[in-house]
């Protein structure tokens, strides 16, 4: 199983709203940058993802899982850009801000540090743990 950084703005659609869909999930869809869509090309069903809320309060604030592989993204007719769907996982115990992910040192490769931009990312194993216990979680 790979894990991978998903992000969305609070108020587009939040964590809440993705527990709201329960086990039917969601699309990823709306994604038009070409790493993203090949990081969600990449991914299998059963992969497990961070929920992120951007901009206002930037954090990482769920868990989430791929529950369908890559197909054509509903909201367009270009046949370049495709999504996921992914369903919510669990919520994080504790939201991990943006700012204590970037002073963690073993956190400092982390494609979220370097690349902060990207919306769809991926996390290594090592990455996935340590999070997962600053949120109050085992990885």
């Amino acid at each position: 199983m790979a894990h991978w950084l998903m992000k969305s703005e609070a108020d587009v659609f939040s964590w809440d709203d993705l527990v709201a869909k329960g086990a039917a999930g969601e699309p990823w869809d709306g994604v038009r940058n070409y790493q993203a869509r090949n990081n969600m090309r990449a991914m299998a069903v059963g992969d497990r993802a961070f929920f992120y809320h951007s901009r206002q309060a930037p954090a990482v604030v769920g868990i989430c899982e791929v529950i369908a592989e890559a197909h054509p993204d509903p909201t367009t007719d270009d046949p370049r850009w495709e999504c996921v769907d992914i369903r919510a996982v669990t919520a994080l115990t504790r939201a991990v801000p943006l700012s204590e992910i970037r002073a963690e040192p073993a956190l400092a490769e982390m494609v979220l540090v370097n690349n902060s931009r990207l919306s769809v990312q991926p996390v290594r194993p090592d990455e996935w743990a340590l999070i997962c216990r600053m949120g109050g979680l085992e990885g």
